[in-house]
């Protein structure tokens, strides 16, 4: 394991502090090591992971689909897009889906149908279209999505940044109202946030953003790469509060746990100010992609993961929430996506629990973020929650 370990940090780029772990497998809910221990994988890949990791369908359809087309560039029509992108469109009630790969990618193009919109179609003057993002957001590490971010750690170094973005704190709708001008064109959100800690906002703050957007004429924009099918126990957070954005974003576990599958997701009304030569994607849309998106969707309902994901999820948070220990400051959650805060360091919380076969992460230091795969049952989520219970006795 350390000689792994010492060869990648020898030609790796310094841009990630991983844990000292080397997985070399994966099934289910379940991950080794190279010394053979077995873990319960918290992580997921932020949840990449939601079907499980190697999920025998996705597996068999992401084989079969290789060995017969794997790539062909948007110039050409492929025999599965269409059926594919009628699915997403009618799951999450949209007229168009843009096909793209990473997470960013989606961010990244959703920034620009907005600016082209709010210039072209809300008239504001092309180079003033202003975009409102939340405080501790996370929607990526481009140029473009890194503009929306309010860490200035995350930040230093690679200014400038696209101009025409402001945030404001989450969850607090009078500094939204005031943070509005006339050419604010677009606001975006992660209905829940998972980097910044499983911030849950007020009840009703989402359908008051809505109605700010609606008397505004502005763009919500729902960031679901982490939070959507069915992390949160809904198949989009956003249902949580009966909200319907104008624009989704997906990515994650969109590719299944198996390839990186992205999309934008918005009406004729929005979409159509992307024009032949607007945007492009070399890979987004590929066949074989597309294959795996198909099984990934498909194991998410046929499985029923969505309705697991709540049931299961409610379960976890009532346990968790009987954990009793003065560092423990508040444990909230929605679904299988629960975040622990203590009033102290985590990572020595998080380094005893991975001796407990536990996977997990701390985020923004204080936070222990828990997001298993939507396949796990309840004698996995027991032993959880008794790795919790021995650690915080300990």
């Amino acid at each position: 394991m350390n000689s792994i370990i010492e060869l990648t940090d020898y030609y790796s780029s310094n841009n990630y502090a991983p844990l000292k772990l080397v997985i070399t497998k994966g099934k289910g809910v379940k991950v080794w090591d190279t010394d053979g221990k077995q873990y319960i994988d918290c992580i997921s890949g932020f949840s990449v992971a939601n079907q499980g990791h190697c999920h025998p369908t996705i597996v068999k359809a992401m084989t079969e689909q290789a060995s017969k087309l794997s790539i062909i560039s948007r110039v050409l029509y492929s025999d599965n897009l269409g059926k594919w992108e009628e699915k997403i469109c009618h799951l999450a009630k949209k007229d168009k889906v843009l096909p793209l790969n990473s997470g960013t990618e989606a961010v990244e193009a959703a920034i620009k149908i907005a600016r082209k919109w709010g210039s072209e179609v809300k008239g504001i003057t092309d180079g003033q279209v202003e975009i409102i993002a939340m405080n501790n957001n996370f929607h990526g590490r481009t140029l473009g999505s890194l503009s929306l971010s309010n860490h200035d750690a995350y930040k230093a170094g690679f200014h400038p940044l696209l101009q025409g973005t402001t945030t404001v704190d989450f969850g607090d709708i009078e500094q939204l109202t005031q943070a509005i001008s006339p050419n604010t064109a677009a606001i975006i959100l992660e209905p829940i946030q998972g980097e910044g800690g499983v911030n849950i906002p007020p009840k009703g703050y989402i359908q008051a953003v809505r109605q700010l957007c609606d008397k505004h004429q502005i763009l919500l924009i729902a960031d679901e790469i982490q939070v959507g099918l069915g992390r949160t126990g809904k198949w989009f957070a956003m249902e949580w509060e009966q909200v319907v954005p104008d624009i989704y974003i997906l990515g994650k576990a969109l590719g299944g746990g198996l390839y990186p599958v992205s999309a934008v997701l918005a009406n004729n009304d929005v979409m159509r100010v992307l024009t032949p030569g607007t945007h492009g994607s070399t890979f987004g849309g590929n066949p074989l992609a597309i294959a795996i998106s198909t099984a990934a969707l498909d194991v998410l309902k046929d499985e029923q993961l969505v309705e697991r994901s709540e049931r299961l999820g409610s379960f976890l948070l009532k346990a968790l929430l009987q954990l009793k220990h003065p560092s423990i400051k508040e444990i909230r959650g929605r679904g299988l996506f629960i975040g622990i805060e203590l009033n102290t360091d985590a990572a020595p919380f998080v380094d005893q629990l991975i001796q407990h076969g536990i996977l997990c992460k701390d985020t923004h230091r204080t936070i222990i973020r828990l997001s298993p795969p939507l396949v796990i049952d309840k004698e996995e989520i027991n032993q959880i929650v008794a790795a919790f219970q021995d650690v915080f006795k300990n």
